[in-house]
């Protein structure tokens, strides 16, 4: 991460979705709280064709998106890293060799390349849908067909209320039901059967929640409509057009065949497997009608973007949540945050930590480190990772829980070498010192008291020596300190760091 100054209004924004289908382009400038479209990209990739029985990408699917990001790579190269954005969805959750691909992308891009799970990918739908509606109360469904999952939201207004990630898609379905190119009714009905399945392990909670408007997004659903409209039955998606479209996908025979005014030729080979997709999704969630929106994850990646640059992060409000779950003592939580920025602020250049993303995962780490205290008080520090690692935290991509999983795993005792050499590689020295100072700061705050701490100064020489100072006298009348200091020594020195106290 580099210290650059956030994008200010007026300045460009590009949000990149990798798709198991498609990729995805949008740059738009931020003005005045508004996002003003100037450049889309779209092309098919479909990686996910790319995934052989073994769960690997194969090299010829890594080619595809790779040179499709080399054209995408021209449009943004003179953008700073920290106004793009870049989300791998579920190919790249599937994929076993996804950090080999992710890798040579981010060289291409020169911007991380986030992948981002099922429920996050569902909020960042909803949030670009939601801002090409009407902004009223009214309760609606979103659904998304993408190439390897399809994502379901109900929500009001921006607020998502319930979301879900059911593993069916375009391009994986067409792989499984329709990999000859043939469309008879037989692979149709075993299509249509497997996402009915899919869709039981939702359809109770969500018919329970109710809606008054359904709306679809992204390309699955966008042809479907065009086709319905073809076939006489108007922009809406109806059950009874869709069913329509499967009578006429059934006559054409191949998807070779396919000729459906308004249908791309990139488009037909998915079509049957969508359409099986969407009859299932009408059928058991009781769906009339079906409106169409533009918006979709990179519209929402943008918006969220936004909202980050004017103080309305979503991981806010993840990591307030998390706290009251597990009932945090607030009072503790903010005495060592505060301590631990205090202590990067003196180091952060010497450190090359001054980026503000490291400054809120510290953050994040010393408010969220007990969380684990609610299951067990013995190892606690390996629940509360464990807690972080692996729930629904909206706003996060699953590389930054793993980081702030290895922070707050990492405060206290051994650190934990496997988990390190887990990190992104990139990511491994920044996290280490940020770890570094956490732990400090627990240490700091260890009798739990309110009294103010004296000023402290923290410094670094030849990188791995830190000294840390204290007013004269100040350690001889806190003896617990100290003796917690010296062995937090030992503990550093085992990981190539030297620790002095004066």
């Amino acid at each position: 991460m580099l210290d650059q100054e956030p994008p200010t209004t007026g300045d460009l924004l590009a949000a990149i979705d990798l798709g198991s289908n498609s990729f995805h382009m949008v740059v738009a400038r931020l003005v005045d709280g508004e996002l003003k479209p100037l450049d889309v990209m779209s092309e098919k990739v479909q990686l996910a064709a790319g995934i052989g029985d073994d769960g690997l990408l194969s090299e010829e699917a890594q080619l595809r998106g790779l040179e499709c990001l080399s054209r995408f790579a021209q449009r943004i190269k003179e953008l700073p890293r920290n106004a793009i954005r870049i989300v791998g969805t579920n190919a790249l959750r599937e994929a076993k060799n996804r950090d080999e691909f992710i890798r040579r992308a981010r060289t291409l891009m020169g911007a991380p390349i986030e992948v981002i799970a099922g429920r996050e990918e569902a909020r960042l739908i909803y949030l670009g849908v939601a801002h090409t509606l009407a902004d009223d109360s009214d309760r609606r469904l979103v659904v998304d067909i993408g190439g390897g999952s399809t994502e379901f939201i109900i929500g009001s207004r921006f607020e998502p209320l319930k979301l879900e990630s059911l593993h069916m898609g375009c391009v994986s379905y067409t792989k499984r039901f329709f990999a000859d190119g043939k469309i008879t009714p037989d692979a149709m009905d075993k299509a249509e059967t497997a996402a009915a399945r899919e869709l039981l392990a939702i359809r109770r909670d969500y018919r329970r929640l109710r809606w008054q408007s359904t709306i679809g997004s992204s390309g699955t659903v966008k042809a479907l409509r065009q086709a319905c409209n073809a076939l006489g039955y108007g922009d809406q998606i109806t059950l009874e057009g869709l069913r329509a479209v499967r009578k006429q996908l059934l006559s054409f025979g191949s998807a070779d065949r396919i000729d459906i005014e308004g249908i791309k030729p990139a488009r037909r080979a998915v079509l049957p497997s969508g359409a099986a997709i969407l009859l299932a999704v009408f059928e058991l969630l009781g769906i009339e009608q079906m409106d169409y929106s533009d918006g979709a994850l990179r519209e929402g990646l943008l918006y969220d973007m936004a909202g980050r640059l004017n103080h309305e992060d979503v991981r806010e409000r993840s990591i307030a949540a998390l706290m009251k779950r597990y009932h945090v003592d607030t009072g503790q939580a903010q005495r060592i945050e505060a301590s631990a920025l205090y202590l990067l602020a003196q180091i952060r250049d010497t450190w090359e930590i001054a980026d503000s993303e490291y400054q809120d995962m510290l953050s994040w780490a010393a408010r969220t480190h007990e969380i684990g205290l609610t299951i067990a008080h013995t190892q606690f520090h390996k629940h509360s990772a464990y807690l972080l690692q692996h729930s629904d935290l909206p706003g996060f991509t699953n590389t930054e829980q793993q980081l702030l999983a290895f922070l707050v795993r990492g405060h206290r005792r051994k650190f934990p070498k496997e988990e390190f050499r887990a990190l992104p590689e990139q990511s491994q020295q920044p996290f280490l010192r940020l770890c570094v100072l956490l732990r400090l700061a627990v240490i700091l705050h260890r009798s739990r008291t309110t009294a103010r701490l004296p000023a402290i100064q923290l410094s670094i020489n030849n990188g791995n020596e830190l000294t840390l100072r204290f007013p004269t006298g100040w350690l001889t009348h806190h003896p617990l300190t100290r003796a917690d200091l010296e062995s937090e020594a030992e503990y550093q020195r085992a990981n190539g760091h030297t620790l002095r106290i004066e």
